[in-house]
């Protein structure tokens, strides 16, 4: 089994920046994949960006420019750098990785923008 703990949620005003952070620890043996996704309420959890092992990376097209996601393997931790934030990024932020077939997930951090 694999823990996830995310950090760094917040209240920001319109333009600011938040940076998020997801801690994994347990069993891990080798991380393929790890992603941020987010839901806000009424609405269907989307994949903000995401990360391989290899460093390729792919983001949702309304964060691409204002967020970026990284990872450092030594620590078993990722982030997801959130600058330019706006009121539609207002949501649950989730981490989430993929160790060979299985997935875990974090509990969740609040990011709330506001205008």
């Amino acid at each position: 089994q694999v823990q996830l703990v995310e950090s760094g949620g917040g209240l920001v005003q319109a333009g600011g920046s938040l940076r998020l952070s997801c801690v994994a620890s347990g069993r891990i043996i080798s991380i393929i994949r790890m992603g941020w996704y987010r839901q806000a309420p009424g609405k269907q959890r989307e994949l903000v960006a995401e990360i391989t092992s290899g460093g390729s990376t792919n983001y949702l097209d309304s964060v691409r420019g204002r967020f970026t996601i990284s990872r450092d393997n030594a620590k078993n931790t990722g982030y997801l750098q959130m600058n330019s934030l706006q009121p539609e990024d207002t949501a649950v932020y989730y981490c989430k990785v993929r160790q060979f077939y299985d997935d875990y997930w974090g509990q969740g951090t609040q990011v709330t923008v506001s205008s």
